[in-house]
């Protein structure tokens, strides 16, 4: 053992890294234990745990191993403070990263991932909701990282400095110990493929898969996987031409158009009729579990008595856990990519198919209205190049010299953003419009003005009473346009962006995915339900049909007005890495680098494995290359 003496510093590293990871998912499994224990063979997030700390560790252990081994003694004493500091930062992210873990967990029932990243890019609206709702986690950590900042300068250079050892035995054990810190990263020596997460999938559970990790191994891994943007080799391949052949099979199209851009056909109207405005009202975190009309909880009282006066699709499903997938849908129809929303994507930002780029060709006005700040998730360079002409967001509330509601973290209140739109859409007179309004005040830490609702919650501060307050918005907004000349006029879609916490025993929560949307319009029959399954992606082709222009689309989704009822609706669902595709009661869901497996959905919370149907998955990883390949060769486009 003497001769392995030199190695103290990357001993301790390993055995310190591994306890930190250990302790963190001993904790958690203690505090998710019901629902583990739920998972057969549950105790292998512990062995897996192991394997992936091991991974992290090793990776990061090498270059100071490499170091120690060839450099010479009295050099590495010249820099001792560098293997130190090295050893210490790391073990300070990973802790740091485990003491994020369960606030993360709680919030979106899975380790964090590139949400974590996005989420950092935006300080002012991050670290206003941490002040407000996450305070007491904040101070724990505080505490807890000032305790380990002292232990690590207290003890970090008996730990951590280089120990002088012999020079030739060190070149000697070189290769043996280099080759232990390769199998440790790579963790297998048969696989073609280093380990990844997809090997930490053990049962259905994605939250229970995910105690198998570290936090700073998936959020390297996400940061990582960046530059693979678009790239969906991971979920299998596919020819193009075959891609996009599966993929029209699912659109109600006869004809297409322009074989440069698979997808380009024209819309047009049965009968003449007026050309239409169109105002879409996206609900922040809007999920079918809160809306009465939906067999919810009782807390939209104005959304259900609205449902009177339209059409109510009432098995919808969004396609993400994020604003920007349910941007991405109902202005662009856009084939989700599992890599990434196009609202961020670098080369969806000009050119790229929108409803707004339509509907201006048809000289109307186009408009996005926010409370918030719409530079928030790229919104305001993905809407500016694409087609939408007013951006009228929270610095616009700011400057106009009104008095309004209220103003939160978030930017300024639903109700705020009601009268505001309303105020706009008054002033375009005669002139036709296309406007997307995207509500903030549903979101943590859920503020909003007082004396507007009835509390459903004691507390006011909850995701109830700021469901309750947003769905009192959405009855204040129908109440001013109604008095107003635009509203006879005027194709009105309330539809969610997403559902709250995604979260779920299956691979894939499709409870958790299904929202509420709503068409009121001078074209379709008041109080008429859409029972099939549909999704999030077909509303804007529906509304696109309804509109009384004539137009070309590129958008794959349905015009659910004219499908006929014996068609299987089809659904896409991304959860982060995992991607669902159902068509009727069968869903097929792929995990990155994985096998296709599927299920019958007998309900929304309970999936039944079944033998894999083999054209059902392709058409599954059809959807995904086609996506990918619309994207790269920039053919989701109008002309």
């Amino acid at each position: 053992m003497k001769n392995l003496r030199y190695l103290k510093p990357v001993i301790n590293f390993l055995l310190i890294g591994i306890c930190i990871s250990t302790i963190s998912r001993i904790i958690l499994f203690f505090i998710f234990k019901e629902r583990v224990e739920e998972a057969q063979n549950y105790l292998q997030i512990f062995p897996i745990g192991l394997r992936f700390d091991l991974i992290l560790l090793c990776y990061i252990a090498f270059l100071p191993t490499v170091l120690i081994t060839l450099l010479p003694d009295n050099f590495l004493q010249k820099i001792k403070k560098f293997f130190n500091f090295y050893f210490i930062l790391f073990l300070f992210l990973l802790l740091v990263m485990e003491l994020s873990t369960l606030d993360f967990i709680n919030q979106y029932d899975t380790r964090p991932n590139r949400l974590f990243l996005d989420y950092l890019i935006y300080p002012k609206e991050v670290v206003g909701t941490l002040l407000k709702s996450y305070l007491f986690s904040l101070i724990l950590t505080a505490i807890v990282l000032v305790i380990a900042l002292y232990f690590a300068f207290k003890y970090g250079k008996k730990l951590f400095y280089p120990v002088a050892g012999s020079y030739k035995i060190k070149l000697l054990l070189f290769p043996l110990v280099a080759f232990l810190l390769f199998f440790g990263a790579r963790s297998s020596l048969t696989s073609k493929r280093p380990i990844n997460a997809s090997n930490a999938i053990f049962c259905s559970d994605q939250m229970t898969n995910s105690l198998g990790l570290n936090s700073l191994y998936t959020v390297a891994f996400a940061a990582y996987s960046m530059k693979n943007e678009g790239d969906v080799k991971k979920y299998g391949r596919m020819d193009e031409l075959e891609a996009y052949s599966r993929v029209k099979k699912y659109m109600d199209v006869t004809e297409f158009i322009n074989n440069e851009i698979p997808f380009l056909h024209k819309v047009q109207p049965d009968s003449v009729q007026p050309k239409y405005n169109i105002v879409v009202f996206l609900q922040e975190s809007l999920g079918a579990e809160y809306v009465g009309c939906l067999n919810g909880l009782p807390l939209t009282p104005e959304l259900d008595k609205l449902s009177k006066e339209g059409l109510l699709f009432t098995n919808l499903y969004c396609t993400g856990t994020r604003s920007v997938r349910g941007i991405e849908q109902v202005v662009s129809g856009f084939l989700p990519n599992p890599s990434e929303s196009a609202v961020k994507l670098g080369g969806a930002q000009q050119g790229f198919f929108t409803l707004a780029q339509v509907f201006g060709k048809q000289n109307y006005d186009t408009s996005f209205i926010y409370g918030g700040l719409s530079n928030f998730d790229n919104m305001a360079s993905f809407f500016n190049g694409n087609g939408f002409k007013n951006i009228i967001d929270e610095s616009d509330f700011d400057s106009d010299g009104k008095k309004y509601a209220f103003k939160g973290t978030w930017g300024y209140s639903d109700e705020d953003l009601a009268t505001k739109a309303n105020e706009y859409y008054k002033s375009l007179g005669d002139k036709s419009f296309f406007s997307l309004m995207f509500s903030t005040s549903n979101h943590e830490p859920f503020e909003f003005p007082d004396g507007r609702i009835q509390l459903y919650d004691k507390k006011k501060n909850t995701v109830n009473n700021a469901m309750k307050y947003a769905d009192f918005s959405i009855g204040k907004f129908f109440e001013l346009a109604k008095k107003e000349a635009y509203f006879k006029n005027t194709i009105f879609v309330v539809i969610a962006d997403h559902n709250t916490r995604t979260y779920g025993k299956n691979l894939v929560p499709v409870n958790k995915f299904h929202i509420p949307a709503l068409i009121i319009a001078p074209n379709v029959t008041k109080g008429s339900t859409y029972d099939n399954l549909a999704s999030q992606m077909d509303i804007p082709s529906t509304v696109l049909a309804l509109s009384g222009i004539t137009t070309n689309s590129t958008m794959p989704g349905r015009n659910l007005m004219k499908l006929p009822k014996e068609t299987k609706g089809r659904t896409i669902m991304l959860f982060h890495e995992t991607y669902a595709f159902r068509v009727g009661d069968d869903i097929v869901i792929i995990n990155p680098n994985a096998k296709p497996l599927q299920f019958k959905v007998k309900s929304d919370t309970e999936l039944i494995p079944v033998a894999l149907n083999e054209e059902l998955a392709k058409d599954a990883l059809a959807h995904i290359v086609a996506s990918s390949n619309l994207y790269k060769n920039r053919s989701y486009k109008l002309e």
